[in-house]
This record gives structure tokens, sequence and C-alpha cells, in this order.
């Protein structure tokens, strides 16, 4: 006999209540209060129901067990009270399924996060498949909240804080096997067994046939002969603290959390509250008890919930949910071609690493074409070097990872490209080098393949002109590292055909990319909102300020890296042949201070030569090189320049630019420049992105102190156009 609903079908099989979880008509199963009510009243059938001895609950999506809270429901709470209620009724509600009368059965196929696992985690028994869909974990604090159902209690005490820790404060996702190791999960199965696995332990939990054991295996005991003081001496071993079941003793406990708390700071800077609550929390739980835990836990929940970090952080995540369904172009019914093989020319660390997400995420077949055989020997070198990494962190295995790279070849001609649907160049950013590989590639391709640069400056309207097929022809701008950088920033010309357009943008989310669309013009958008910032660094370093003080305030404002460091990573050279490229196209306002010249001259170009504006020790970063003021108007004469100036004129440059950005009509919209900013260029996230920062700023204040800095330091910072305009019409731009 089955019940059917909106929200869950109701059947008994073999003793066992089976509660199937399946929202109409959406892709994803998430929890919001009447999803809540729901369930109850389901649970409230199945304790009284006789022919039922045990519960199963399943999802009936295809990928998904449940994704967590519906995160626009909380977008209608006004107040921290009203959040804090929501929390609490979680945790009653999770509490009462923690308590049934009944064993009750978890089994988990495709995402189960966030309140998804804080669900399962008040069953008593939880199987998960090995399917790689399949992934467990809190990633609350991405949204700048923290689990507030019980997670912050139950996970410390299922596997212990060390490890809860690691999965609530990084938002970590688990596959299965990692979290059958760590003991999140009771079971990991195939898919195809997992309702039958689940329904026959159901049946054992009710007989007490299965009666589990759970042991914390990341908090074991002192090994024999090792005494507590012992390990307190050696506590800067990592092995040590590995045998120390720290929050188990007082002692233990305040040097797990005081050095969490550290290693915390040293990433959130202070700018992220969600962490640091979610640790308070789980301390607290700790020491005053599960019933304290979870009365912070609601009460952090309330507040975070209505905080202006988590509103701009939700907001990304909406903007770039919205993104993953968007083609890129006006109309939505362009669909994009199938890419069955990839070409792309240039193996050094960039088109190497395209090649690398290529075969790993869009696991398409891709083609390296380098100069000579010690170029392609690299960019092979380089791809095999980042799977052993993957290796080596165990998320694959040899075998996958032998299966990947089969997917990689490369050579020193054009054999092997005619079957290309898409090519993508990363050679040296010159118009002439590109129009002919561009020639090049089109005499032995398809007329129909698609032509992608990676530049980061030269117009693709440029570029397109070689072409004999201008229609195909687009840009990719990946950033470097491409395995870790998030953004791909694509560029269409005038000419462009909607259908390139669309499969461009459909093979970079295939590459695990954050796609924006942005129309051409000289910088784009990302190289070109940098550009006035770098410069503003380097002025300000001219200018005697100390090269460390400078990186520290934009750290300290929320940028991952100063503007001198990614000055070095980027390379010295390389950034002044697009500055060159910036100030021919938009004028002195874009000129840099002509020291930058003069480092390359010398060879001082970064990291890449381990001599750039910092000093190196086997390839690390250690100290600012002092030799380097010798190039600058003031000598070694140093000034200590207020900081919050220095970020002020460093930020002011970025977002004003990009409101000329958005004015000309290289953004398409305001979300897409915050996007790209973030993703691109490291903008702080808990800011929401230059557009957002300038409307909580006040586009008033943001004209005020742009036209203070233009009279004291002149046209560079003349204000954009449309800030004009838009303070005249008091318009916001969200």
């Amino acid at each position: 006999m089955s019940t059917d609903s909106k929200h869950f079908v109701y059947a008994v099989e073999q003793g066992v209540a089976v509660i199937t979880f399946d929202i109409e008509g959406e892709p994803v199963n998430t929890i919001s209060p009447a999803i809540s009510n729901d369930f109850e009243g389901l649970m409230t059938r199945a304790a009284a129901d006789t022919s039922a001895e045990a519960i199963v609950i399943i999802s009936g999506k295809k990928d998904s067990f449940i994704a967590g809270a519906k995160i626009d429901f909380l977008q209608t709470v006004k107040t921290a009270a009203e959040a804090t209620a929501l929390s609490r009724l979680g945790q009653a509600a999770f509490d009462r399924l923690d308590a049934f009368g009944k064993p009750v059965v978890a089994a988990i196929h495709g995402a189960c996060l966030g309140g998804g696992l804080e669900w399962a985690l008040a069953c008593d028994y939880r199987i998960a498949t090995d399917a790689p869909k399949t992934s467990l974990g809190l990633p609350e604090v991405q949204l700048g909240l923290l689990p507030g159902a019980g997670g912050t209690q139950r996970l410390p005490a299922l596997i212990g804080a060390q490890a809860a820790l690691d999965l609530i404060l990084t938002s970590k996702q688990l596959k299965a096997k990692k979290a059958l190791k760590l003991g999140v999960v009771d079971e990991v199965v195939p898919p195809p067994i997992l309702r039958d696995i689940a329904l026959r332990r159901a049946r054992e939990l009710a007989s007490g046939a299965l009666k589990p054991e759970r042991k914390r295996g990341l908090a074991p005991a002192l090994k024999p002969g090792r005494s507590f003081s012992d390990i307190l001496r050696g506590l800067t071993n990592r092995e040590a603290w590995a045998e120390l079941a720290l929050e188990d003793n007082p002692v233990g406990r305040k040097l797990l959390f005081d050095q969490a708390k550290k290693q915390l700071l040293k990433k959130t800077r202070g700018k992220y509250p969600a962490p640091e609550k979610a640790l308070e929390a789980v301390r607290i739980g700790l020491e005053k008890g599960t019933k304290a835990g979870l009365e912070v836990e609601a009460q952090f929940f309330g507040e975070l919930v209505v905080s202006d970090v988590s509103r701009r952080l939700v907001e990304i995540f909406f903007a770039t949910t919205a993104m993953k369904k968007e083609n890129g172009v006006a109309d939505g019914s362009v669909e994009p071609r199938e890419v069955k093989k990839v070409g792309v020319l240039g193996g050094g660390l960039m088109g190497a690493g395209i090649a690398y997400v290529t075969s790993a995420l869009q696991k398409t077949p891709v083609r390296i074409k380098d100069r000579d055989d010690d170029g392609v020997g690299r960019a092979l070198a380089h791809v095999r070097g980042l799977y052993d990494e993957r290796v080596k962190r165990r998320s694959l295995t040899w075998r996958e990872a032998d299966k990947a790279m089969a997917l990689v070849t490369a050579t020193t001609d054009t054999s092997g490209f005619k079957r290309a649907e898409l090519v993508i160049e990363a050679v040296f950013e010159d118009l002439a080098l590109k129009h002919r590989v561009l020639k090049e590639m089109e005499a032995v391709s398809r007329p129909d393949t698609i032509f992608a640069s990676n530049t980061s400056s030269i117009p693709i309207t440029e570029i397109a002109k070689a072409s004999a097929h201008p229609e195909t022809v687009i840009g990719m701008h990946y950033f470097s590292p491409v395995n870790k950088m998030p953004l791909l920033e694509i560029i269409t010309h005038p000419g462009t055909a909607d259908w390139v357009t669309a499969t461009a943008v459909e093979v970079g989310k295939k590459q695990g990319k954050t796609v924006i669309v942005v129309n051409d013009g000289v910088g784009f958008y990302t190289s070109r909102i940098l550009a006035p910032y770098m410069n503003e660094a380097a002025f300000l370093l001219a200018e005697g300020g100390d090269i460390a003080d400078i990186d520290r305030a934009l750290v300290d404002f929320g940028f991952p890296v100063g503007p001198i460091t990614l000055l070095d990573e980027v390379g010295i050279d390389v950034a002044a042949h697009v500055g060159r490229i910036m100030q021919e196209a938009f004028g002195a306002r874009m000129a840099a201070p002509a020291t930058t010249d003069v480092f390359v001259g010398e060879g001082r170009l970064g990291r890449k030569t381990q001599k750039g504006f910092y000093l190196y020790e086997n390839g690390k970063k250690t100290e600012p090189d002092p030799s380097v003021y010798a190039h600058t108007p003031q000598g070694n004469n140093r000034k200590r320049l207020d900081r919050a100036e220095i970020a002020e004129r460093c930020v002011l440059q970025m977002v004003n630019e990009a409101i000329r950005c958005l004015g000309e009509g290289v953004l398409r919209s305001p979300r897409d420049g915050d996007i790209g900013a973030i993703f691109g260029l490291g903008f702080p996230p808990f800011l929401g992105g230059p557009f957002r920062y300038a409307d909580a700023q006040g586009l008033g204040r943001i004209l005020e102190r742009t036209e203070h800095y233009q009279e004291k330091l002149g046209e560079r910072f003349t204000p954009a156009p449309l800030l004009l305009e838009a303070v005249k019409a008091g318009r916001k731009f969200h």
C-alpha cells in the first residue's frame, strides 16, 4: 500500500515503511517548513503503523538525496529572531527523528548536503552509494551560515571534533568511501542495490541482529609508553597531534580550539563570521553539553542569516546558479553543438592547464600542439603532474588518472586537429602570432571549427580579421592556474555566431568553470579592471610605499593576495606588455610608472625567474627585495602610507573601471561584473563584487572619493560617465 503527496511517497515493503522524498516538479529535494510538516505527519503515521517495524528514507531523484535547505526561503526571513526560531524548529524535528521509537535508515544516493546531512545524521543508520555524484557535507559557511539543525552537535558527537571541524569550517564534501572511513556513514554499496540493502538493514536493526559499533577513528587513545605531557612537548609534530584525543580533556580541547581559531583567522582575517561562530558552537557543545550547544547554534544561525556577509554570499550563490542555466546569448533557444575533440595550441602552463580541465572535467580527448619536442614533453609532464597530485590527495585512483591521461596527446605539427570541433590557442600575446596560428589551423580544420583565443587583452575583432570564417572566432580567457581558478571569461565580437557562443559556454561549464560572457574591447572586462588596480599599487610604491604594506592593506581589505605579490605571480614582463596595450587604447589614465620597464630590462620578471618584488628561496616567496626601491623616485626613503588610503585608492580604481565597462556595453549586467571580479580576480566575496560594493558604500560616496583623488592625483581617477549619471538619477546598480 502506498500514499502519495506532493513531496513524499509512503509505502510499506516487507515490514518496512519506505518514505520516498521526491518534491514534485523540482530537480532536487530541499528542506522548508512545508516539507518538514509533511514529513512529520508521515513519521507520526509510521509510528502507529503496526505493519512497519522500521523506516527507510530514500530519494526519488536521480542524483540527489537532499541538497539542503531551500535558500530562497531563507531570503524571505527579515529578523534574527525569526531565523533563530526556524533553527529551533529544525533542531526539534531532528531530535524527534533521533528519538523515534523504530529504527530509521537513511539510504543516500547523490548530494546529501547541509540540512540533508543533518537529516541523515538524525537517523540510526546511514548507507551511501559509491556513485561519483554521491557526496556528503555541511557547506553552510560558504553562504555565510552555519549548520542550524543540530549539525554542529551531531557531527562532532559521531566522528569527533577534529574531523567534524575539518568538514564544517572548510565546507569540504566527502565521497562515500571517505565518509565511511570517517564514520559519517555506516556502509557503502553500489547504487542498484541501495534500496534492497536499506530494507535489509532496517529489518536487522528492528530485530536486534544489527547493532552498529561506531568508533571515532581520528581521535585515538595514547600509544603505550606515551604520557600526556610527552605529547604536549611535541605538538609541533603532526603525528603527535594525531595521537591525542584532544576533545576528551580540558587541556586538549583548549589546544584544539585555540589552534583551529588561529588557523581560521589566518584565512578569514575576521571578515567571515560564520566559521568563527561554527567553531564556537562546537566548542560550547563539547564543554557545556548538547543542550547549550544547540542553543548557541540557533542563536548564531539567526544572527548570520540576516548579516550583510551572508546576504552577499547568498546573492553570489543565486547569481552563479542562474548562470548555469544560461547559454550566453539573448536567444535562450540556441543550442550548443557537440564537442567531441578539443585542440590546444601552445603547451605552456596555460595551454597544459586547459588540456587538463578538458580531459579531467569535460572528459573529452584533447590534442596539444607545441613548437618542438621539448615543449611537447613539458606540456604532457605538466598535465601528468596535475593528475599525480590528485592521486596523492586520493581524489583519484591511479587507474582513473591513467584513463584520463590517455585522453591527452601532443604533437609538433597539425596532425590530429582536423577532427577537432574546438581549437583554443594559448600562445604569446602577439597579434601577428595569433593570426599565423589561426590561419594554420583553418588550413587543416573544418569550416565550422571554432577558433577560441585565450588572449587576455587583444580584441577578438582584431584576431578575427585574419579568419576566413570570422563568425567562428571567439575569446575564451582562462585564468592561471587553470586547474584552480574558477572563472572563464568568454568574449564575443560583433560577428560571432550565437551557436559558437553557446558552444563555448557549454564547454566552459563542463570544464567546471563559472562562465561570464562579455562583449569585445581591449582588455575585455577582467584585464581591463585589473590594470588600473595594479597600476595604482605601482604608483603607491613609486611614492615611497613599502611593498609589504601595500600588499597587506589589500589583503586586510579582503583580497586573497596583495597587488605586488600578484605582479610577481603574473609576471612583471606580462603585466608591462598588457599595460602598453591598455595605455595605447585608453590613453594616459592607464599609464603605469616607468619603473616596470626598468625591472623587465634587468630580468626581474617575478616568481618565474625567482627575482621580482619579492625574494624567493627554493621557489617560495620569502620577503620583499629591498633592492627594488633603488629604481623608484623615492629610492630607499620609504614612507609609512596609511593602509586605509592604500586600499581605497586601489579598490576605487577597480570599481570605477568596472562601471566604465558597464557603461560602454562591455559588460552585459552588473551581476556579470560582480561574478567576474570575484571568481577571476579575487574581489572579496563578502563585499559582493564591485557593483554590490558601490551600492553598499553609496554611489554618492564613491563619486565623492573618486573626485577627491582626481583633484589630488590627476586624470587616472576621472569618474566613469555612468557613475555620474547614476548619482544624478539616484539609481543603484542592483
